[in-house]
Order: C-alpha cells, then structure tokens, then sequence
C-alpha cells in the first residue's frame, strides 16, 4: 500500500515536471538533448513524448554502461558512458539543452565510500565540491539547461521515503537507513545531499530557481535556463 501510494505520487510530479519542460524550450526535430543521469531513458522518453525531437539527437548519459545499452536498442537513443566525476567528451555549447532530473544531489563523494564517511562537514565539503564541478559540465555543455533537484526541507525525504530524513545530521542518517534497508519499503544509500534554494542559486545564477509545490510546500526545485 505504501509503496503503491509514493510511487503514484512520483509518478504524477514527474508528468507536472514533464508539462513544465515542454513548455519552457522550443523542442523540434533539430533539437540536441543530454540527458544525464538518464539511466536507461524511460524518464526522458516520458518528458518528449508528443514532441518533435528525434531519438538520434538525444544523447543518455550514465554510469552503467549495461542500462545506456537498453536505451539505446528501445528508444534509438545515443548512448554515453561517462565516470563519477570529470568531463564530457563534447565541446561547449553542443547541446541545445541540458536535461538533469534527481540526479545532481548524488554527485557527493565516490559510490564506494557513501557507508563510511559519517563526517557530516567532510561529506558536505567533498558533495558541494563535487557538485559545483558537475554544475560547470551542464553550463559548459548546454546553450540551455533543466535541472531538477529535491528540496532539502521538504518533510518526506525522496530516496527513502522517510519523514525528516533529509533533516537528519549524518551520524544519525546512517544508522536511519541501514534500519530502513531491513525494515522499511525502500533500500535507500545515504549518498545524496539535499539542496537549498540558495545553493542551487550558487551553481546555476544565471537561471530562473522555479520551485514544483506539493501541499502549498517545495518539494522540489530546478534551475531553468533558456534562450
């Protein structure tokens, strides 16, 4: 029952998010798109649905080269194996837009090590060091950009579904989602950092912050930019 009712309330944020995409930037058949963090781009197939944009022009981004693949053979797209961290084998500006939804707040430290840094100021440091490099990339790559990412004060933390959660001091929030991986509906990893409005402003201050509401609060922000 739990499990039904948040994915039916993620999945209708994703289509509010979807509509909002759509409306902001022109999509046609010349239209270039990274996506990344795109899995095996079921999301961002859901976000053209109805569009113009050519499957050849949209380029899927990830760390799992196994997912891209799938993207590749369903959807046609043009798959890119990238690292944790560094650049893009593209020049500046070669994409017309820059698509990044619930993907930045992972960019924290190496996969390997989100169990054992319970260090909140060093993990804070190393994610925001991280995630500024990683806001450069999108800059870099992208004439215009959207990027989506949860709000850190928002009650119901995303990735473990828990209340409160994402308020929670690092040596708390391990010992939380260990439990949860046990005990709970989710099997949440403790390697994401939530953002505020104020530092999402510093990565992106040449975009529009647009916040997506739920129940009259943010639960989520994202840095628009457009030409």
């Amino acid at each position: 029952m739990i499990t039904k009712l948040f994915r039916k309330f993620s999945a209708q944020a994703r289509q509010k998010r979807a509509e909002l995409f759509r409306s902001r930037f022109r999509l046609d058949e010349h239209t270039r798109i990274l996506d990344l963090g795109a899995e095996g781009g079921n999301n961002i197939h859901a976000v053209l649905r109805g569009t113009r944009v050519r499957p050849g022009n949209v380029y899927i981004a990830d760390i799992h080269a196994p997912t891209l693949e799938e993207g590749r053979k369903r959807y046609g797209y043009v798959p890119v194996v990238v690292a944790e961290s560094g650049r893009l084998p593209f020049p500046d500006g070669f994409f017309d837009i820059v698509y990044c939804s619930s993907v930045i707040e992972h960019v924290t430290v190496p996969k390997q090590d989100v169990w054992h840094v319970w260090s909140g100021a060093r993990f804070r440091s190393e994610a925001r060091r991280r995630q500024a490099e990683f806001a450069a990339e999108i800059r870099r790559l992208g004439r215009q950009y959207f990027v989506q990412t949860p709000y850190r004060y928002f009650p119901i933390e995303p990735h473990s579904w828990l209340p409160f959660a994402g308020w929670l001091p690092r040596w708390a929030l391990i010992p939380v989602l260990r439990l949860a991986n046990v005990a709970w509906v989710t099997e949440p990893r403790p390697d994401w950092y939530l953002m505020t409005r104020g530092e999402l402003v510093e990565l992106f201050a040449e975009a529009k912050i647009v916040d997506e509401k739920v129940w009259g609060l943010t639960k989520s922000i994202m840095a628009v930019k457009t030409a």
